[in-house]
């Protein structure tokens, strides 16, 4: 449920994103590798989420912005969240290190509207977890291999644009099984050059928020400057931006408040 700061915050998100204004996408990264490995600096000379945010920045109905682990909250003030429509988060080695009240507000936006996208790797994080309720375990190899993304839905407003399947000429193996629940939609199965085959992009609604799981990204390959999977995160954020309002307050209706007249019956302890 949400805090009572948040609830009574004068920084109330939107009740919802009207089609002519800009998604607003916070661009999460955990900022890590990219300063301790060369082969990641290579690709991602101003981190990974800068790239990222870049291009979501190519369209004009997306406006991106950055936060990484470093930052005071990790970025994700509660005023940052009131003003994300989108959130996206890619972690992998200091899963621990999130706070865990930074993860409930931002499972508390979620359930209020906010979409989330998590990127490759953040299938380990907690906020993925949490939502998801399950471990979120999978195979994986690291081999430079092809990947080749399936599209199973060529009607869904994430797969718009692409053909029948798109390639990633180097990726990390990530293979069955995948311990998380069973989609609500299924956007996309990889097959690896190793022979794995993959639940890639899938979808999720809890509460009131939308979620988008998308598997590449593995940071010592140039994943997020593929056209491909760049156009896969703008049809994301679209699809994902929030559809109304709700707030979880669990309020007590009063007898004399109900729709209809009634006499209160039986005991209570409230």
């Amino acid at each position: 449920m949400l805090s009572e700061e948040l609830i009574h915050s004068h920084h109330q998100p939107r009740p919802f994103v009207k089609m002519n204004q800009k998604i607003r996408v916070t661009v999460w990264g955990e900022n890590i590798h990219e300063w301790s490995h060369e082969a990641v600096r290579k690709h991602y000379p101003q981190g990974m989420h800068a790239y990222i945010a870049q291009g979501l920045n190519e369209a004009d109905d997306i406006v991106a912005n950055t936060a990484t682990l470093q930052e005071p909250e990790h970025g994700l003030t509660e005023e940052v969240l009131a003003n994300t429509d989108v959130l996206t988060w890619w972690g992998h080695c200091a899963h621990a290190q999130v706070d865990d009240a930074i993860v409930a507000r931002v499972k508390a936006r979620v359930l209020q509207g906010m979409g989330l996208l998590v990127l490759h790797s953040g299938h380990y994080s907690k906020i993925f977890q949490a939502l998801l309720g399950t471990s979120c375990s999978l195979t994986w190899r690291e081999a430079g291999e092809l990947e080749r993304m399936w599209v199973c839905n060529p009607g869904h407003p994430i797969t718009r644009g692409l053909d029948t399947y798109f390639e990633i000429p180097e990726e990390e193996m990530y293979g069955e099984p995948f311990g998380i629940p069973t989609p609500d939609e299924q956007v996309f199965i990889s097959w690896f050059q190793g022979g794995e085959v993959f639940r890639s992009g899938a979808t999720w609604k809890r509460g009131n928020g939308k979620i988008f799981y998308f598997r590449p990204g593995h940071e010592t390959y140039p994943t997020y400057h593929i056209d491909e999977v760049k156009l896969v995160l703008k049809n994301a954020v679209r699809w994902a931006r929030p559809e109304g309002l709700w707030v979880d307050t669990c309020p007590n209706v009063p007898v004399e408040k109900a729709p209809e007249k009634i006499v209160p019956r039986g005991e209570s302890v409230h």
